[in-house]
């Protein structure tokens, strides 16, 4: 089917890239527009053969985002850690590592599973009156890594314990690391989207909405200019992130969570070989930034937390990087709110907006990927009539 309106796609992000594919499956023709001379956004990855990502980038093999790419081949081949490397998990909790989380937490994310967590309150008032406050605030930090928020206990109890009860509970596992991160599934959906016919244009920073039905896959805050439209705002988190390649240590941790003040750390390599030289390890270290903290503060914070993760990494380090994610993590929901009540992916008058903080269910990338797929579908319907 070769239909006659054209769809245009703003931004050439992972959101940009699945909306331009979805829509030339279907038989549309699709112009995608990127300010940048390379396509992958966020999802870009640093050169080789240091091959760093902008936050974790592992993927959840649990949802409809996953059994989208997984369909196309778009996923590429799985990496997994040794059983040594595996069981070398990290739990900081009063400025000690432990190799387990407190007794407290374990009962929380076990037993209470199937619990239910409102909406309208916030996490840690909520875990407080079963568990206590020690145990609330623990959770809140552990979860830090999906919400790179400093007060993560402050967000809704609803949306705090999904992504708790998503990482911790037991079952089967549903973490998958793509070989090459997320750069070589940027790759492999750049290569399809060509191989489609979509007329790919860098360097092409769009001002003005072209005519015919648009995706907007850029950050929230361009959406908000280029749409005039200010109410495009969301609560999103600001964290501090140190990428590290050192010569390996029997002491360094595979997975390590900070309790004390929600730091993540995880090594790339020890599951993924290709992204750092032969006989280095690649690890990255986040650390949320707390609210007036400076970011001299933050990364002294950060610092701290790589000491224990990768003892004597000072003296060991090939090459580092580091950086600042500000309101560039993906949607966090405040207490009363849910993914429904983000702004709509239909904006009307054949406008639909993607990406990490729009009204689609998931958890930071998987939302640009579903929200990409429901706006294809959408802007389809318009140029078609079909009911797709």
């Amino acid at each position: 089917m070769q239909m006659s309106s054209e769809i245009t796609i703003v931004g050439g992000g992972l959101a940009g890239l699945v909306a331009a594919i979805a829509c030339a499956e279907a038989g549309a023709r699709v112009t995608l527009h990127e300010a940048h001379g390379t396509l992958g956004g966020r999802g870009r990855a640093s050169e080789a053969p240091y091959v760093a990502h902008e936050g974790p980038h592992v993927f959840y093999a649990d949802g409809p985002h996953w059994e989208w790419l997984a369909e196309r081949g778009l996923t590429g081949p799985l990496g997994r850690p040794k059983a040594r490397d595996a069981v070398r998990l990290g739990f900081v909790r009063g400025g000690r590592m432990r190799r387990l989380p407190p007794a407290g937490f374990i009962r929380m994310t076990m037993l209470d599973r199937g619990r239910k967590a409102p909406v309208d309150q916030d996490f840690f008032s909520w875990a407080s009156r079963t568990h206590g406050e020690e145990v609330a605030r623990r959770a809140a930090n552990a979860i830090s890594v999906v919400t790179f928020d400093a007060d993560t206990g402050r967000l809704s109890a609803a949306f705090v314990w999904e992504q708790l009860r998503r990482v911790f509970a037991p079952g089967p596992p549903a973490v998958r690391w793509v070989i090459g991160g997320w750069q070589a599934v940027v790759s492999r959906l750049e290569a399809r989207a060509r191989e489609m016919g979509v007329r790919v244009e860098l360097n092409s920073r769009v001002t003005e909405l072209p005519n015919g039905p648009v995706i907007v896959a850029t950050e929230l805050s361009s959406a908000r200019v280029l749409l005039g439209d200010p109410s495009l705002t969301w609560e999103s988190g600001n964290c501090a992130m140190l990428d590290l390649a050192v010569r390996p240590d029997p002491r360094d941790r595979f997975i390590c969570f900070d309790l004390d003040s929600g730091g993540f750390h995880e090594s790339y390599s020890m599951q993924d070989p290709t992204v750092v030289p032969r006989g280095e390890t690649l690890f990255q270290v986040a650390m949320p930034v707390r609210q007036g903290e400076s970011r001299k503060q933050a990364g002294d914070r950060l610092e701290a937390f790589t000491d224990l993760t990768v003892p004597g990494w000072r003296e060991r380090t090939t090459w580092r990087r580091s950086g600042f994610a500000k309101g560039r993590s993906g949607a966090l929901d405040l207490p009363g709110l849910t993914w429904r009540d983000r702004p709509a992916i239909e904006r009307g008058d054949g406008v639909y907006l993607v990406g990490d903080m729009v009204a689609a269910p998931g958890m930071r990338g998987e939302i640009s990927v579903n929200s990409a797929v429901q706006a294809a579908k959408k802007a389809l319907r318009s140029v078609s009539g079909a009911a797709l």
